[in-house]
């Protein structure tokens, strides 16, 4: 993997994060995501589940441009 394309995954790993946090964050503050009751909703369930499923692989994304940016650098 060159070192472009091993920055570019670490970088997108990077910014899966931010976009998502933010997004988990306004999904908690919404008032589609709680009912009267005070419990969850579907549309924050599916919603919650969707963040949770991009950080694992935004996470997975990232550790492999970091691998492949130290394995890049251990080859000069």
């Amino acid at each position: 993997m060159s070192r472009r394309v091993s920055l570019f995954l670490f970088g997108f790993g990077v910014w899966s994060w931010v976009i998502w946090i933010t997004f988990v964050k306004n999904l908690w503050a919404s008032t589609q995501s709680w009912a009267p009751d005070g419990s969850a909703t579907p549309f924050f369930v599916v919603h919650l589940i969707l963040a949770i499923v991009s950080f694992v692989l935004g996470t997975i994304i990232g550790v492999l441009g970091w691998r492949g940016f130290r394995a890049s650098r251990r080859q000069e």
